[in-house]
């Protein structure tokens, strides 16, 4: 039998946790189950390992970071159909093979910013730098929804800038988490990067641990808080990116036959699965009927169902934990009026985690699929006839992750300066890029990532004054 990447990874029946594929049921491999005690090891050999990777200085840490990059690109055909059967997400369109792309392009990038020291005061008397070292050891604690590309967003940087990293994936997409970690440390140096596969348990000890430095997290609002109370003991630094419920406003300047796909996708990335994905949508009564229509043809038109089958762009939800959460909002936003426009009901005829994509029309705020995060495929499309009243909705709700103005670009970038959101996009949604940092506000989290600003928040600032 071929030695593969899931062979690498996958524990025995005694000891692993099953793994089912979420589109078939089937059983994929066992995912390793660590105890506290293996985390305790594991951040006592991070914590070995990190002074002589810090000592290898910038310009050779980012030689091997490059070469982790190639190591990726070479297995990435075998890690995105991992990903698929664990994820679920299908191997076109923006997913598997997608991510598979980012993880590479953003190491890259990472690997090769510089982070120059910065004179501050230099007056003939004093002269004063701001440089940044590394901060020691990382623990990172991943989701399940892009877990190799949002994975990366927290290894890149905090590799560049000299720690180590001890990695908690999800307990739902651990196997292809340790693949991709098992594929960087065919170049890596040993012990720089260490993937911990556990539970609940594992995660608290983590974001506790007396001897972990940073804590970089992705995931819901309430476990965040959670990780803020166990870091207390340890003063942890944290970046934090926590839930989202993103509204997009449509100005009446907007054509809606010009915007929908983008309208579309910016819903609908990896099924509705991503924390800046358009969750809440507000449209201008003049032109709400045809944006309504628009949308509810392009779901018509677009292929759901096994990931591995390449003809598919949209799979299935995750989990049945998340599969319940969208099923009760539909089912909620039926009892109190709400105008179902495509979908509605579970799509059976698919697998049990399926839902089809669900646009619900004449809806209004209050009503749970609008004030709750979905993080599925479902849309609430809520009509407004005055932007203020637009504006104030938008910013009514504890998040503040992402959002996103569409129509004429000077009027659309005046109501973005209005949005109480991390970032706000124009005529677009939730896009991001290795150079543009990206973090959220209120209850979405704090810190930011990416770019040299990503850099900073996995290091220690010094001033070197004399």
């Amino acid at each position: 039998m071929p030695d593969t990447l899931l062979d690498r990874v996958s524990a025995d029946a005694a000891t692993g946790r099953d793994i089912h594929d979420p589109a078939t049921g089937e059983l994929i491999g066992r995912a390793p189950e660590a105890t506290v005690d293996d985390l305790d090891a594991a951040v006592a050999r991070a914590r070995d390992a990190q002074p002589a990777w810090e000592a290898r200085g910038h310009s050779e840490r980012t030689e091997i970071l490059l070469r982790a990059a190639d190591a990726i690109d070479a297995h990435a055909e075998e890690l995105a159909r991992l990903l698929s059967r664990e994820q679920g997400k299908p191997l076109n369109g923006p997913n598997a093979r997608f991510e598979l792309g980012a993880c590479s392009a953003w190491l890259r990038t990472s690997a090769t910013l510089a982070l120059e020291p910065e004179v501050v005061v230099d007056d003939g008397d004093t002269h004063a730098e701001l440089t940044y070292k590394a901060v020691g050891v990382v623990g990172a604690i991943g989701p399940w929804n892009w877990p190799l590309m949002i994975g990366i967003w927290q290894l890149a940087p905090a590799l560049r800038m000299g720690n180590t990293v001890v990695l908690k994936p999800s307990e739902y997409t651990p196997l292809s988490v340790l693949a991709l970690i098992g594929v960087m440390n065919e170049v890596l140096p040993k012990d720089v990067v260490i993937g911990v596969s556990g539970g609940r348990d594992v995660g608290a000890r983590l974001a506790s641990h007396p001897d972990v430095d940073k804590i970089m997290f992705t995931g819901s609002t309430a476990t965040g808080r959670k990780i803020i109370e166990s870091s207390a003991g340890n003063l942890a630094r944290l970046t934090l990116e926590l839930g989202g419920n993103d509204a997009g406003i449509v100005l009446p300047s907007a054509d809606p036959q010009a915007i929908a796909q983008d309208l579309f996708w910016g819903a609908f990335i990896n099924t509705g699965q991503t924390c800046a994905a358009l969750k809440r949508l507000y449209v201008h009564d003049s032109i709400y009927d045809q944006v309504v229509d628009a949308l509810a043809e392009i779901a018509g038109q677009t292929p759901m169902g096994n990931g591995l089958d390449e003809n598919n762009v949209l799979g299935p939800l995750q989990n049945k934990q998340q599969f319940d959460i969208v099923n009760r909002l539909v089912e909620d936003a039926k009892a109190n009026g709400a105008r179902i426009v495509t979908g509605g009901q579970p799509a059976t005829d698919l697998g049990p985690l399926f839902y089809p994509i669900t646009l619900v029309a004449d809806v209004a705020d209050g009503v749970a699929i609008v004030d709750e995060e979905q993080f599925g495929p479902t849309l609430p499309i809520i009509r407004y006839s005055d932007i203020d009243e637009a504006v104030a909705s938008a910013n009514r709700l504890d998040v503040g992750l992402g959002g996103s103005v569409w129509g004429d670009r000077d009027e659309a970038r005046a109501v973005a300066a209005r949005l109480q959101a991390g970032t706000v996009w124009i005529n677009s949604h939730g896009g991001v890029h290795p150079m543009i940092p990206f973090g959220g506000v209120k209850g979405s989290g704090y810190g930011l990532e990416f770019g040299v600003e990503g850099l900073k928040s996995v290091a220690v600032p010094q001033i070197i004054n004399g």
